[in-house]
């Protein structure tokens, strides 16, 4: 994990006559989280998309392209399996990337074990109960997904796109549908595991806080369609001057590109 970097350079793209990237330009260097802001609908979640390879660039280049890089994805929605364990969803993916050689087949084959591997990060040995032990799942590990909070669900959802050893961990506002104590906790739990494992890892949310908390860097789409404004985040920095300088920074440039009538 950690060791790629992921580009798009002169990205367009549209739906019909509707353009909605323009021109955009993204670099995310190994080991870096890059966290993208913008207004509903300037195309934050496309980007997302066509960076972990789900939708085609209308021109432009993503870089490496096709299947050279492997991604882990976690939406808004859990999307864990209902018949399946949090242990078992975790490890669902295993045998999968298995298949292309990311992952040892006879350890796969194994996925439900305790000492299951799959992958190492900096000399860091990356297996389920690692995952489950991170992201506080240990004593859910064999609860069914209907038995679980939100919260709960989205950290199952995460574990499993670790598990399958991703060069680059893509979040979609994984955090937007739950309460600001159980994100701000499931945000300190993230970056727990960005630091730990040294992942590199765009994250498209609306919060502003979590996105200086989260980022290495910062992009912001306006209204072009392009990446208007860039700033170096203050990851790990919740509360300090700095961050909160940063987060009206950044805010005061958010409200430049909202939609008229929107409020911060």
């Amino acid at each position: 994990m950690g060791s790629a970097k992921l580009e798009v350079r002169s990205g367009h793209k549209s739906y019909g006559h509707h353009p909605v990237l323009r021109g955009v330009d993204v670099s995310i260097d190994a080991g870096r989280t890059l966290v993208i802001l913008g207004a509903s609908g300037s195309g934050k979640s496309t980007l997302l998309r066509i960076l972990a390879g789900l939708e085609d660039l209308d021109s432009g280049d993503l870089l490496p392209g096709g299947s050279e890089l492997a991604t882990g994805m976690v939406f808004q929605q859990a999307l864990l399996l209902p018949w399946l364990t949090v242990r078992e969803n975790i490890a669902l993916g295993l045998s999968y990337r298995a298949n292309r050689g990311r992952v040892n087949a006879g350890r796969a084959a194994a996925n439900g074990g305790t000492s299951t591997t799959v992958g190492t990060s900096a000399g860091t040995s990356v297996t389920i109960d690692s995952l489950l032990d991170w992201l506080g799942l240990v004593d859910l590990a064999d609860t069914l997904p209907a038995q679980l909070s939100g919260g709960q669900a989205q950290r199952a959802a995460i574990a499993r796109a670790l598990a399958i050893r991703p060069d680059v961990l893509l979040l979609d506002e994984p955090f937007s549908a739950l309460d600001p104590l159980t994100r701000a906790s499931l945000q300190d739990r993230l970056r727990t595991v960005i630091v730990e494992l040294g992942l590199t890892v765009v994250l498209v949310t609306h919060d502003v806080g979590e996105a200086v908390y989260l980022g290495d860097e910062i992009a912001l789409l306006d209204a072009t369609g392009a990446i208007g404004h860039r700033w170096d985040g203050a990851p790990g920095d919740r509360d300090s001057d700095r961050g909160q300088e940063l987060q009206e920074q950044i805010l005061d440039r958010y409200e430049a590109v909202l939609p008229a009538g929107a409020t911060r």
